[in-house]
């Protein structure tokens, strides 16, 4: 399953970036998120995340490791649990006014049993999708202010 929006806003690209990259952030600005605490590493690649959601009235809990960190530009990072693995990846354009343009994919591959009723997981991914966007734009409109 595949989740892919395009954000824009007026934020300046740097402070954008540095506000997404560190994915503690993700409590503001994704409403699936429950908590995300930083468990090693200083934000760059091997940074290791750990990340408790909240979809379709259960929690549950991964852990994230930044694979890609390329300041102002792109951040990937992979989580992982028994039930799924995702893939997260951020790519930041400046805008000719000195916006930003996000765009935000994230890939989920369910493992085992899981995988069997991923096809009727698709309409709550896409509600995920849409929201998360939405909150994405209002938290990151903020930083312009």
């Amino acid at each position: 399953m595949r989740i892919d929006r395009t954000v824009e806003t007026s934020a300046p690209t740097s402070e954008v970036f540095d506000f997404l990259a560190d994915f503690t952030n993700t409590e503001e600005w994704d409403p699936g998120t429950v908590r995300t605490d930083r468990i090693s590493g200083d934000g760059g690649v091997g940074t290791a995340y750990a990340n408790t959601s909240r979809f379709l009235g259960r929690n549950t809990d991964l852990t994230y490791v930044v694979e890609v960190y390329e300041p102002g530009t792109r951040v990937v990072l992979r989580g992982e649990n028994k039930t799924v693995v995702a893939h997260d990846t951020m790519t930041f354009v400046p805008t000719a006014t000195g916006g930003t343009s996000v765009r935000y994919v994230a890939e989920f591959e369910l493992k085992g049993m899981a995988r069997m009723v991923a096809p009727l997981l698709t309409p709550a991914f896409t509600r995920l999708g849409d929201s998360a966007s939405e909150q994405m734009r209002t938290t990151l409109d903020r930083l312009a202010r």
